[in-house]
């Protein structure tokens, strides 16, 4: 079953993403408008907040009897999340994202150590 599907999801996804811990990159803060040294995290997702418009109208609406208001996502076809960079400038602390492709592993390197050029 050698289809469009199967190879789309072939052999780049199945190596391990890495980045730089510290990278020099355009900081659009107002104080810098230059590049710096930026502090490299991954970007987690915080905690959905119960006072959100959305969430109040939904909470509303699931009230009372009558079931599931909403639809329900169930047909999920992507296995990988894209991976987002947050960048911290080390000179006046303004935060940006950058995307980065679709990986199952993800590791944050010392740009020192050898591991960046090691491949699997």
């Amino acid at each position: 079953s050698s289809g469009i599907n199967a190879e789309y999801g072939g052999p780049q996804q199945e190596t391990m993403v890495t980045a730089p811990k510290v990278k020099r990159t355009f900081c659009a803060g107002k104080k810098c408008k230059k590049h710096t040294v930026h502090k490299v995290t991954q970007y987690k997702t915080g905690k959905a907040s119960l006072y959100a418009q959305g969430k109040r109208r939904y909470d509303r609406k699931q009230q009372g009897y009558g079931g599931q208001t909403k639809p329900v996502f169930h047909k999920k076809a992507k296995t990988t999340k894209k991976i987002v960079l947050r960048l911290e400038c080390s000179e006046c602390k303004y935060k940006s994202h950058a995307a980065l492709a679709r990986a199952k592993h993800f590791e944050l390197v010392d740009a020192g150590s050898g591991k960046l050029k090691k491949k699997n």
